[in-house]
């Protein structure tokens, strides 16, 4: 005996298609493009999710980077419009949910465009807990980039609690000597170690960074090791940046400075003078404002 609930369920598709003057070949088509949306929504639910657990919270994604990894930007779109990614920007996104924060977006630069940024200098120092002491402006993220470099503008228009200064440029003969890692949650991007961060802060002085504060930094590095100094100032360029560096650690009479060999470190010829009305350091060829004497 026939199954009545198949014949019923057959009839009824059979008289829907009789009066609503559609073909079955048509009514196959609706099947099969209803049923091919519910693959490709299964397809794309199943790639953000991918996304979603292979990195790591609160990191910025940069649109040319999900391309490249297999989400082209037709893909991207339809995320934002899903309400899967939220957009901080042209070519910028977060993943909705996650808080923009600054440790995501230089973990991107640096990771996905590639770019030769860092937290240098002063903000290097007080997130390393360096030198707490620090004169240190809340307002202000000290960042270094290797040659010509442009914050994007994603960056600089989203409304961060603190004002950026870029300062672009090339101090050491390598774009990763004294950089550390340095983990904010699931994030982990480079930063300036301590004995980097000082000889950054020294490229400035004396126009953009007190040498007074440079001395009050330098008293208190009691625990940079040697072997690191060293090779910061084998490789160093700037003479000023050297000669000033060795002076300061001299002065705070640090343990550690006995076992710098200087002799192996390039200072140049000639005096340098940081002062008008200075003191000069013969050992060095070094005219420093006397307070620092």
């Amino acid at each position: 005996m026939k199954d009545k609930s198949k014949l019923t369920g057959g009839f009824f598709i059979r008289n829907l298609l009789i009066k609503k003057h559609i073909s079955l070949a048509c009514f196959t088509k609706i099947v099969y493009f209803c049923d091919l949306n519910y693959t490709n929504s299964m397809i794309m639910e199943s790639k953000i999710n991918q996304l979603v657990q292979k990195l790591p919270k609160g990191l910025v994604l940069l649109s040319p980077w999900l391309a490249a990894e297999g989400y082209p930007y037709e893909l991207q779109q339809r995320y934002r419009r899903s309400g899967w990614l939220k957009s901080i920007g042209k070519g910028a996104m977060v993943r909705t949910g996650d808080e923009l924060q600054l440790s995501g977006a230089i973990t991107a630069l640096q990771t996905q465009a590639k770019a030769s940024i860092h937290i240098g200098g002063r903000s290097a120092l007080g997130q390393l807990g360096v030198a707490h002491y620090l004169q240190v402006n809340s307002k202000e993220l000290t960042l270094f980039a290797e040659g010509q470099f442009t914050l994007p503008l994603w960056f600089k228009k989203n409304n961060w609690d603190f004002e950026a200064k870029l300062y672009c440029t090339t101090l050491f003969t390598s774009k990763e000597l004294g950089l550390v890692d340095y983990t904010d949650g699931e994030l982990k991007m480079k930063m300036s170690g301590a004995a980097r961060a000082i000889m950054e802060c020294l490229s400035l002085a004396p126009q953009q960074f007190s040498l007074v504060e440079a001395k009050e930094i330098m008293e208190g590095l009691t625990t940079i090791r040697p072997t690191v100094v060293q090779e910061l100032l084998e490789n160093c360029k700037s003479v000023k940046v050297k000669r000033l560096f060795l002076f300061l650690a001299e002065e705070a009479e640090h343990s550690w400075f006995k076992y710098i060999d200087i002799q192996k470190i390039d200072l140049g010829s000639g005096k340098r003078s940081l002062a008008n009305d200075g003191v000069l350091i013969s050992k060095y060829q070094l005219v420093v404002p006397k307070e620092l004497i």
